[in-house]
């Protein structure tokens, strides 16, 4: 029972220790791990992530590495499982020489928690190596006189393993005459020792062999020999003796090679040549062996290559001088290294966070470096700095680490690329310095909007521009870069005359060029009020927004819209009245037009471009009045016409033209009884102008005459087709043929091609046309109407002629006079006489029809003297007593006779013994007209 116990609180003891073996490492804050030297290449040293409080997955995602002062990296990290591996065969004696533990440190580093942690691992050692002697055979003299009892100190052997490895006995092989004693100093240090057990005899044995071996404690034990020749020699009783049991000397570490450190010497009492000596290097390492050279002769010990304090600062070595008797004599001697500053201070830069975004916050670790020196004391003491006017500082981490962080905002849109650079100096005299450049990219966010250049913009297109035309290209610029610089274009949607922008201009996503959907006309719209926006590529995007005016410039695309006379439609010409009175500059009519352009384009110039009698008319070049260049003549025909070209100021210029037609006459019952005098035939004062009318009428008339024939035919076939319809039982027999043939079809004709109003004055029973205005100067003849009169049948023209007969008018109004107010044209405009004559409501306008309607009864009745018994003018089937008012034009729209005071009276109503009425007489209305 008391084993079971005594066992348990062993295992008790074991864990206490373990535990405050743990806590003592966790108090001094590193990991201590150890592993065998000569380990194969991945061997398993400990594992970090639990040592860490990591999980293996997390390794890679904070960034675990090592870190390490030096170029080769004897120890890797499995990124994996989290272990600690070698990345090599690691030579304990390579790293620590004799030193009894062999530590290596190294640092881990975890980025995302911008901590450094120090790992120390212990090199064990392994039996690797055997005990080796710098000689595998040694001669050796001896002198015959010697003492039984006289030590001649051996070669020591040399083994690099430590602890039980190292050298550990000596043993000499069995001799007679020699023994081996081996002592102890007090470094631990094994000094084997022959001792001589029986005097020499050279005569009987004047040689002598013997085998050293030495062993280490390993397991297994590994073990060298070194043969021993020995020469018995004669005597020689005095051994060479230096000056100094321990010579010591101070070199700085750059003296050139084949400096001179010390010189040894060593006496010897003996005379001739048992007094000479030389001397070499009894005990020297292999590494100290290449770096000195002894002169045997002289002891003088210089430098053969040069020195370096950061290898090695102390040197011990040992001195044998040796006379020709083979006696011997050793001395010791200590080189001491000094240090001086020959080595520049080394940054190596362990990680950086490269590049870093604009928006980081002061304070953020933006790299690790590591500083150090090779040399001592003050010469190894290194200083950091970097330029004050960088927004960027260091700060002393663990052991020689420094952390390079941010003080301030950063700003890619002023300074993208940092050039950092760290000046690390030594404190030795004089003080050497390294510079190290560090480049640090900014990386952008979407920290800028786009922006443009101005806060509004105006363009200019011409209008009547090509669909797809460029209209202006806007540009906005974006301080950001990549994706957050990308700028897209877009134009905000409104209505525009009651239609989408979009359809009338497009923008460019990618360049800002703005083109126009389609083509502008100026008359319609003049500007667009655009609202451009411009978005970068940012998450989130960022935009902007700037105004634009587009105006459409006007183009002389329209050419004068004459409004006065104005346009007529049933192929009638205005006609103006001009008293023959009239005193020159009497104002006879205004052309009234209007441009639709502007500016240039719309100043409109007057002038007279065909007269049929020139030099009697003017037109005012910018007011567009009609008035008289001289006084008219007796002589003057009365039919005057008048073509005014109305001309634009654009390039090139427009224009428009109007036919007026002026009678020249007193009054309405002049105007009459001249129309009637120059239809005379034989008048000798007809113009070339009636002459082209004739002609003009007489073609029309044929036309008309050719379409009565067809129309004549096809009665004819009809009236055949009847006939035999007759004959084969119809009930048509009897029916006139006039039925047939009809007056309707002959006077739908009549009623395209003929005038719409007639004006009778009983005095001159003559009749004269006020059609509206036109811009065919065309007056149809009496001839003509004859003409067209006779192609109509007989039953149907006494039957027009009867129900002209059967239609009595009402007198109209004998005043027609108007204000100036009241005249055609743009108000005001005109500047003429006050006192024309115009009819002034629609009383006065039905008095009129009723007297043009009772003078187509009377040509009907063949009574006029200017249709030869054909109706007035070819209108007898027209202007029937069926004719009912509507078909009468209102003359206050398009009949101006200025200056003129006449009263128009009716004759039919002193036929009849009437008197004429005044303003206010009876007005009759009729009805519509029925058309068959």
């Amino acid at each position: 029972m008391a084993a079971p116990k005594n066992y348990q609180r062993g295992t008790e003891l074991v864990l206490l220790c373990a535990l405050w073996g743990t806590l003592w490492e966790i108090g001094r804050g590193q990991i201590h791990y150890s592993v065998p030297e000569e380990s194969d290449k991945g061997s398993f040293v400990g594992n970090i992530s639990k040592d860490l409080n990591l999980e293996s997955q997390e390794l890679a995602k904070h960034g675990v590495r090592i870190v390490s002062r030096g170029r080769t990296q004897l120890f890797a990290l499995n990124q994996k499982t989290g272990g600690l591996l070698t990345a090599g065969r690691i030579d304990r004696e390579e790293l620590c020489a004799q030193s009894t533990q062999c530590l290596v440190n190294i640092n881990i580093l975890v980025e995302g928690r911008g901590k450094l942690f120090g790992v120390e691992i212990e090199i064990t050692d392994i039996n690797d190596n055997n005990p080796k002697f710098q000689v595998e055979n040694l001669e050796m003299k001896i002198n015959e006189i010697s003492p039984p009892g006289t030590r001649y100190p051996l070669p020591e052997a040399v083994d690099p393993d430590v602890g039980m490895n190292s050298l550990r006995s000596y043993q000499l092989s069995p001799h007679p005459h020699f023994s081996l004693d081996v002592q102890t100093g007090d470094d631990g240090t094994l000094h084997p020792e022959l001792v001589l057990e029986q005097a020499l005899d050279r005569e009987e044995e004047a040689a002598h062999h013997l085998v050293l071996i030495a062993w280490d404690g390993g397991d297994p034990r590994r073990s060298s020999t070194v043969h021993i020749h020995v020469t018995v020699l004669d005597t020689n009783d005095n051994a060479p003796v230096f000056a100094l049991p321990i010579y010591r000397v101070k070199v700085p570490e750059n003296v050139p090679p084949g400096t001179r450190l010390l010189t040894v010497s060593a006496s010897d009492p003996d005379d001739g040549a048992n007094g000479e000596v030389t001397y070499r290097f009894w005990k020297i390492s292999e590494k100290q062996s290449p770096l000195f050279q002894l002169n045997e002769n002289t002891g003088e010990i210089s430098t053969a290559e040069s020195l370096d304090y950061e290898e090695c600062a102390f040197y011990e070595m040992e001195i044998q001088a040796e006379d020709v008797g083979a006696l011997l004599g050793r001395t010791k001697v200590l080189i001491s290294v000094e240090d001086v500053n020959d080595n520049r201070p080394e940054v190596i830069i362990t990680s950086l966070f490269s590049p870093v975004l604009e928006n980081t916050l002061p304070g953020t670790v933006i790299a690790f470096l590591n500083v150090y020196d090779r040399d001592s004391g003050k010469n190894g003491q290194v200083v950091c700095n970097t330029p004050h006017n960088l927004p960027f500082q260091l700060e002393k981490s663990i052991d020689n680490y420094y952390r390079l962080v941010t003080w301030k905002y950063l700003d890619r849109e002023k300074i993208s690329m940092y050039n950092i650079t760290v000046m690390a100096s030594d404190l030795g005299t004089p003080s050497l310095s390294t510079e190290t450049h560090i480049t640090l990219y900014v990386a952008d966010i979407n920290d800028n909007p786009p922006t443009f250049p101005q806060v509004s913009y105006s363009a200019y297109i011409p209008e009547n521009n090509p669909r797809g035309a460029t209209i202006f290209t806007v540009m906005a610029h974006d301080p950001d870069s990549g994706r957050n610089a990308q700028v897209s274009y877009s134009v905000t949607e409104d209505i525009i005359m009651g239609g989408p922008l979009s359809s009338y201009v497009s923008i460019n996503s990618d360049t800002g060029v703005l083109y126009a959907l389609c083509s502008f006309d100026y008359e319609h719209i003049r500007d667009l009020q655009l609202l451009v926006t411009a978005s970068d590529g940012g998450d989130p995007p960022l935009s902007s927004n700037v105004s634009l005016s587009i105006f459409v410039l006007d183009q002389n695309d329209n050419a004068p819209e004459i409004l006065y006379p104005a346009l007529p439609t049933d192929g009638s010409t205005g006609v103006e009245l001009a008293p023959r009175s009239a005193e020159p500059g009497y104002l006879v009519t205004k052309v009234v037009a209007v441009d639709r352009d502007s500016g240039q384009n719309a100043w409109l110039s007057y002038r007279l471009l065909k007269a049929s009698e020139p030099g009697l008319f003017a037109v005012g070049l910018h007011t567009g009045e009609v008035r008289t260049a001289r006084a008219l003549l007796d002589r003057d025909a009365l039919k005057q016409s008048l073509v005014v070209a109305v001309q634009d100021h654009g390039q090139p210029p427009l224009s428009a033209t109007v036919t007026l037609t002026v009678a020249v006459a007193d009054s309405i019952p002049d105007v009459l009884a001249d129309l009637g005098s120059i239809r005379t035939p034989g008048d000798p004062d007809d113009s070339d102008l009636t002459l082209y009318l004739v002609v003009a009428v007489a073609a029309v008339s044929c036309v008309f005459l050719a379409f009565v024939i067809v129309l004549l035919a096809l009665r004819l076939r009809r009236w055949h087709a009847l006939r035999l319809l007759q004959a084969s039982g119809g009930g048509l027999v009897g029916v006139p043929d006039s039925h047939f043939v009809g007056v309707d079809g002959v006077r739908a004709f009549l009623q395209t091609y003929s005038h719409e109003v007639s004006l009778t004055a009983d005095s001159r029973e003559s009749h004269v046309i006020f059609p509206q205005p036109n811009y065919v100067d065309t007056l149809i003849s009496l001839e003509s109407c004859e003409k067209n009169d006779s192609l109509l049948t007989s039953p149907d023209f006494r039957q027009c002629k009867n129900e002209a007969a059967s239609v009595q008018q009402a007198p109209p109004n004998t005043d027609w006079r108007f204000s100036q107010a009241q005249r055609p044209g743009t108000s005001g405009s005109q500047n003429g006489d006050e006192t024309g004559t115009w009819p002034n409501n629609q009383f006065d306008t039905e008095m009129l029809q009723a007297m043009i309607l009772a003078s187509a009864s009377e040509a009907a009745d063949g009574s006029s003297t200017l249709g030869g018994g054909a109706g007035t003018m070819g209108l007898s089937a027209r202007y029937g007593p069926q004719f009912t008012l509507q078909h009468v034009p209102d003359y206050r729209q398009n009949v101006y006779i200025p200056g003129s005071n006449a009263t128009l009276t009716n004759a039919a109503g002193k036929r009849d013994g009437k008197a004429p009425a005044g303003g206010n007489g009876n007005k009759k209305k009729s009805g519509k007209k029925e058309k068959k």
